[in-house]
Order: C-alpha cells, then sequence, then structure tokens
C-alpha cells in the first residue's frame, strides 16, 4: 500500500503468561491471600483508568470489569519520556524515530486492583543514535 509504513517488529519478546498462571494457582489453592495478588499501586490504577486501553478480557479475579491494559516504555534515548504511559497507538511513530527502547505491558483490574506484568519487548530502529 502506498506512503504505509512498515510493521513494527517486537524484538526480545517476554511472555509473563507462565507467571500469571501460577500466581492464579496459589490465589486459588490459598497458597497467596487475595490482598497480596490484587495489590495495584494508586498510581497504576489511575493510569489504567485515564491513559489504560480497554481490553475483552475479564479479570481472572473478580470477574466484575474487563481488565485494562497500561503501557510503559522504557530506554536510555527517551530522556524525559523513559518510564512514561503511552497508547500502543503512538510505539509505531517512537519504533521509527528511537533506536531501541523496552515496552511494558501490566494488564490492570479496575474493580479488585489486580494487576499483572503480561508482556515486555524492544522496539526500535535496532541502532542507537550518534552521541551528540
Amino acid at each position: 500500500m502506498p506512503g504505509s509504513q512498515p510493521p513494527m517488529r517486537r524484538r526480545l519478546v517476554v511472555d509473563y503468561g507462565l507467571a500469571k498462571r501460577a500466581v492464579l494457582a496459589d490465589l486459588r489453592t490459598g497458597a497467596l491471600a487475595r490482598d497480596d495478588a490484587c495489590d495495584a499501586h494508586p498510581y497504576l490504577l489511575r493510569a489504567a483508568r485515564y491513559h489504560g486501553e480497554p481490553t475483552q478480557t475479564p479479570c481472572p479475579v473478580c470477574g466484575r470489569v474487563h481488565l485494562t491494559h497500561v503501557t510503559y516504555v522504557y530506554g536510555d534515548e527517551l530522556g524525559r519520556y523513559a518510564g512514561r504511559v503511552k497508547a500502543t497507538a503512538e510505539l509505531a511513530e517512537m519504533d521509527r524515530e528511537y533506536g531501541e527502547f523496552r515496552v511494558y505491558v501490566v494488564e490492570v483490574c479496575q474493580s479488585c486492583a489486580w494487576n499483572h506484568l503480561t508482556v515486555s519487548y524492544v522496539l526500535g530502529r535496532g541502532e542507537q543514535r550518534p552521541e551528540r
């Protein structure tokens, strides 16, 4: 398609699905208290409310609401933007602009405060910017 940008290429992808299943199994067996699993920091809950992206996945703990994804970006090149919440749509532009940065996606339940890191990956052109 003319004028279209190449798709983002995720690199060094880490899926935390096994860790999530282990935590949920511990919750079901009573080895982990619900308060210990549903302990989202107030800032994370606020980020989910105002900057998160809704999903169609029900909360695995309370089942009352759908989860929200909060996406954080980190990298040396990002400067003051490191550690900020970004929308998925913003990642494509960042992928073209920066050499390399890491993306972390956290799922959050705004009802019971469940939160878990779901995936992390690296984006960027694959090269570091020359020093200024």
